[in-house]
């Protein structure tokens, strides 16, 4: 929703899981952080206050992060209007509250792959990207299950009863994206690059999405071609994922 970017307050409830809350990343709540304590949290998922951070947070993909990549996402983050917003803490169930707290490791810094370095490159973009974390499905530990990576059917839920389910994206031809071309996928995001598609309602019984469509619009074509090449290396997996609730909301 315009003049929302960046506030959190979304409440995520599932049965085994407990209740999260998507959390403030503006100024308004970050002012009082360095940049040290914001890579930190990203990078290794331990917040201001040395708490683990649940790994909806991907820090787990983004541990991978070149150091001037964390530190972009921080001075990003800087740049967002402040909106006071004070975000419940979440409440984990047991076991997986003590699960958590064994999860986050120190961030070792690395260089950012070259483009030349195809493979090298590609597979960094995708994980970055976050791809893996959202379109492959977790355990109740937050681990991912064996043999399905990529795969889809990953569930986020939320307090209205709303059920979404992410995309298979292995390159399996019958449910996944393997008969996609490059300019099929680039195209699916550029999509949204203009700024009039940024915020387009869904109508009544149609499809809605949390897949962020219009942030990584802004990608380059070359970089989203790369994200496509990787995920034709990876292990084609045969999963119909049901189609995502027809809701009435935003895309």
């Amino acid at each position: 929703m315009p003049g929302t970017k960046g506030r959190g307050g979304t409440k995520i409830e599932e049965k085994g899981l407990g209740t999260l809350y998507v959390r403030n990343i503006t100024p308004a709540a970050l002012g009082n952080w360095s940049d040290g304590e914001i890579v930190r949290a990203i990078t290794s998922g331990i917040n201001k206050d040395g708490e683990a951070l649940f790994p909806m947070m991907p820090y787990l993909d983004y541990k991978n992060l070149a150091e001037e990549d964390a530190h972009a996402i921080v001075a990003y983050l800087r740049t967002l209007p402040p909106i006071s917003n004070e975000v419940p803490k979440k409440q984990l169930d047991f076991p997986l509250n003590l699960i958590v707290r064994a999860l986050p490791e120190p961030y070792k810094q690395k260089p950012r792959p070259t483009p030349s370095d195809t493979v090298a490159y590609d597979k960094y973009l995708t994980t970055a990207a976050s791809c893996h974390f959202c379109h492959t499905q977790m355990d109740n530990r937050g681990q991912p299950l064996p043999g399905m990576d990529f795969a889809g059917g990953n569930e986020l839920g939320f307090t209205n009863g709303t059920v979404v389910r992410s995309a298979n994206i292995t390159p399996e031809y019958d449910t996944g994206i393997g008969a996609w071309d490059k300019a099929y996928f680039v195209g699916l995001f550029k999509e949204y690059a203009d700024s009039t598609n940024s915020h387009i309602p869904v109508a009544k019984d149609g499809e809605n999405t949390v897949m962020p469509w219009t942030m990584y619009a802004g990608m380059t074509e070359e970089d989203l071609g790369a994200i496509y090449s990787y995920l034709r290396t990876v292990k084609p997996v045969k999963n119909a994922v049901e189609k995502h609730p027809k809701t009435n909301g935003e895309r």
